[in-house]
């Protein structure tokens, strides 16, 4: 009997445990698993049912290593905030499974994505022909992010100078700051550079690079720029 009251009571305080610890992780454990918060979220799951069952061990001792795993994910987190190369370790990168309307079959093979999986997603979403999609994205999270065809992409206006003036990019837009980072390849893919990106950002009103969080360019040559609320 006192051994069931004591598993009662590890239970309850384990799962409010659990709660508030998934709560301090914060809400992109529950909106958003990539394959290191699943880890995560296994290894507390494992780690409180141990605490439950075991009613001979400390119960601090069970609930250590569950902290352990929180202090880790947070500090991967922060450390994937401030380092794109810690986001990519840790994260991966968005994979085109479709791009520019043509099927990437060396990607499908490299995330051993076949066309059974390909074309179930796409009915998910409500697309019957693979010849519709101008863009289909495979996220971290295994979720596929799909981009329809329209007209061909327009030719960028003179908003930009005149030497964007003849180039096309692609529908979806392209990242080229992420937290105050230039994306080199970004502009590699576009055939721009980082003193076009400068020099852009400048008419924009923003002489520093730490000023600006977050900019991007659409198919039209806009830009968007989300200037740093401490900038």
């Amino acid at each position: 009997m006192q051994e069931a009251m004591t598993m009662l009571f590890r239970s309850l305080f384990i799962y409010l445990f659990v709660l508030l610890i998934m709560r301090l992780m914060g809400k992109r454990e529950i909106g958003k698993l990539s394959v290191f918060d699943l880890i995560v979220s296994i290894m507390i799951a494992d780690f409180a049912v141990i605490s439950i069952e075991n009613t001979k061990m400390p119960f601090l001792n069970g609930l250590l290593p569950i902290v352990v795993m929180m202090a880790a994910q947070i500090l991967f987190s922060w450390l994937s905030l401030k380092s794109s190369t810690v986001r990519n370790v840790i994260d991966g990168r968005p994979t085109f499974i479709i791009k520019n309307g043509k099927i990437n079959e060396d990607e499908m093979k490299k995330h051993r994505y076949n066309m059974d999986d390909l074309l179930l997603q796409l009915r998910e979403h409500k697309i019957a022909n693979v010849d519709d999609v101008e863009f289909a994205i495979l996220e971290t999270t295994g979720k596929l992010s799909i981009f329809p065809k329209e007209e061909k992409a327009p030719v960028l206006k003179g908003d930009l100078g005149d030497l964007m003036s003849t180039r096309r990019i692609p529908r979806l837009p392209v990242s080229l700051v992420i937290d105050s980072q230039i994306q080199q390849d970004s502009l590699k893919q576009l055939g721009l550079d980082e003193a076009w990106l400068r020099d852009q950002l400048q008419r924009y009103g923003y002489k520093d690079l730490n000023e600006v969080f977050f900019v991007s360019i659409d198919h039209k040559g806009k830009l968007y720029v989300d200037s740093r609320e401490d900038g």
